[in-house]
């Protein structure tokens, strides 16, 4: 979320006074939260330009339908856009009347968030909510572009008919399945179930030294495991089956079942994080954060933007490290003076993807004694650290967390350390800096956090060789863009004739702006908001800050289909696109996107040369 004029807590108490959210659980609302990007829009902003559902902290909106020629006030607390009545009829226009702070939510995150809250239909109705109503469809209409082999979690276990019905209950507690296939001549033959065992032999107890083939469903039906898993929900759903047998061709490759199709509807974020802080146990947690690729795959295949996905893969990080912040605390006791856990890097940046390392620290406050506080903390932070690596973020691989000593430190040993990284600006300090500029807080006294950044940017903002240092930094990441624009792939090693798109793309966008916000002195964290702010305050054209928004959406797209393609085909998830895994228009279209990137970074250049900075 951004923060741009409004704290997290600020947007919370808003959303419970308000009507339509205000009757949310805790956790669903701070899942609303999550999906909110803030943003301040000056008077005659907007205009025609509702392209999802806006919420009004501050200030005044006027809502105009041309047609009509009607007119409506709008004020502090009340919702227009996307999902409102006046989205479904006429041609509305809004326009700010004061200076204005408005919370958006995406239109593909509202059809998330009604579809996990059902009490919010009684005062939205998205699009996608009207047209279910009107026409019902079968649940679960996310699953049309996930195919069945996305949802097969093991191959199957067959038995031959001749088995003993004893046998192969005990199997199937030995393999922890709930069905077994019956194989004859190689051939599917049949299929039981442990509702078979309840219904067919306990119930009419039928003897266990009994053949298999006497309780199987004889001929069962079966899928291709290349067609849609939609239409495994509806074969099993108009057929009342719960065990789907897939193949391919002639063989036989797994089962699904209706507990897998169900787990695919609780992947929005809203109900994903519910779930996560139902959780006691690092197990739980475990389970819970598995889910996370699928998600950032219905993600993409709803359409939903780089930005917004970012956003909500972090949302659920958010979750799972407070999860197991609370459930340290638990263990340990209450702390014995306030401390905040701070999320660095991309998490900070509310920017992850599906594939993300660990980076976090903690400010501690200044009343902290090593010899009386220091063993509780110590012992919070692995577990925390700990807990992530087995959500499958793993420990970052330059030890940059707050379970390495150097990075758990009270709030006057952390701003000594940044009054040195900005006097003293070498290599090592201009990467510490990289890292640890890109701070949010995530649990406990943020405002340990807040007062850090106010004296961290006034050490930044106009310091001219400390900035000079950090623009010469961010040169080193520069667009592979060879001789004629051709775009250069990686020469030699493991990645040979693949592009970078992490190093060569994303962290030169993220540098320009980190560096735009070092220099104007902004608190944004996300890189899509400091470029908004730096555009606002002069730092960049609105021009530029535009082109570095679409370019850094565009390669983040590619980046995360590639990502998730790797992920579909049991592979582990890289930043290494190949060029031909891209169609001729996207490969002109990246020369062009690295292109802006190469002529932004020049210009820094070129000040940072003239001497002003």
């Amino acid at each position: 979320m951004s923060r741009q004029g409004a704290t997290a807590q600020e947007l919370l108490e808003a959303l419970r006074a308000q009507r339509a959210f205000g009757a949310l659980d805790p956790e669903a609302l701070a899942g609303v939260a999550s999906v909110m990007h803030v943003k301040k829009f000056s008077a005659d902003d907007l205009q025609d330009d509702i392209d999802g559902l806006y919420f009004i902290l501050r200030g005044a909106v006027r809502l105009i339908d041309a047609d009509s020629r009607t007119e409506v006030a709008l004020h502090p607390g009340e919702l227009f856009g996307y999902g409102t009545p006046a989205s479904a009829v006429g041609a509305w226009s809004a326009t700010v009347s004061d200076d204005a702070l408005l919370a958006r939510v995406a239109s593909t995150d509202i059809d998330a968030l009604c579809a996990a809250q059902p009490s919010l239909r009684c005062f939205l109705a998205p699009e996608a909510t009207v047209v279910a109503d009107a026409h019902p469809a079968p649940p679960g209409l996310n699953l049309l572009p996930t195919s069945v082999r996305a949802l097969i979690k093991r191959g199957p276990v067959t038995l031959a008919p001749d088995t003993s019905i004893r046998d192969a209950a005990t199997l199937m507690t030995e393999q922890r399945v709930s069905s077994v296939l019956i194989v004859s001549q190689g051939r599917l033959s049949g299929v039981v179930t442990d509702r078979d065992l309840r219904s067919r032999v306990i119930a009419q107890g039928t003897d266990t030294s009994r053949p298999l083939s006497d309780i199987a469903t004889p001929r069962p039906l079966t899928i291709d495991v290349r067609n849609p898993a939609f239409e495994a929900l509806l074969l099993m759903t108009r057929h009342n089956i719960h065990h789907l047998p897939v193949t391919d061709g002639d063989a036989l490759v797994g089962v699904i079942t209706a507990t897998d199709l169900n787990a695919h509807h609780s992947t929005s974020p809203v109900f994903l994080a519910g779930e996560i802080f139902k959780q006691d146990t690092l197990e739980g947690l475990a389970a819970a954060a598995a889910r996370v690729a699928l998600l950032q795959q219905n993600l993409a295949a709803s359409g939903a933007s780089a930005y917004s996905s970012g956003r909500m893969i972090t949302a659920i990080t958010d979750a799972i490290t407070c999860r197991l912040l609370q459930l340290a605390e638990a263990k340990l006791g209450p702390p014995p003076i306030d401390y905040v856990w701070v999320a660095a890097g991309s998490q900070a940046r509310s920017e992850q993807t599906a594939r993300s390392d660990q980076d976090n620290c903690m400010v501690i406050d200044d009343a902290f004694d090593p010899a009386r506080h220091g063993e509780y903390f110590n012992a919070l932070s692995v577990f925390v650290c700990d807990g992530l690596a087995a959500c499958g973020y793993v420990h970052c691989p330059g030890e940059m967390m707050a379970m390495t000593d150097l990075w758990r430190q009270p709030k006057s040993r952390w701003l000594q350390y940044f009054r040195r990284w900005t006097d003293e600006p070498d290599p090592k300090a201009l990467m510490l800096t990289c890292v640890f500029f890109d701070l949010r807080a995530i649990y406990g006294k943020a405002s340990l956090l807040d007062e850090l950044r106010r004296d961290m940017l006034s050490m930044t903002q106009g310091k001219r060789m400390f900035l000079a240092h950090m623009v010469g930094n961010a040169l080193t990441h520069t667009p592979p863009l060879g001789l004629f624009r051709a775009i250069s792939t990686i020469r030699s090693g493991a990645h040979r004739g693949t592009i970078d798109f992490k190093h060569s793309g994303i962290v030169p966008v993220v540098d320009l702006a980190r560096v735009y916000a070092l220099a104007g002195g902004h608190e944004a964290i996300n890189t899509y908001d400091r470029l908004d702010v730096a555009a606002t305050s002069g730092e960049i054209s609105g021009q530029s800050a535009r082109d570095l928004r679409e370019t850094l959406e565009f390669i983040a797209r590619i980046r995360i289909r590639h990502q998730l393609s790797q992920l579909a085909a049991g592979l582990k998830a890289d930043n290494f696109v190949k060029p031909d895994e891209l169609s001729n228009f996207e490969r002109s279209q990246l020369k062009d996107a690295f292109g802006v990137v190469q002529t932004l970074q020049s210009v820094l250049g070129q000040r940072y040369q003239a001497g002003r900075f």
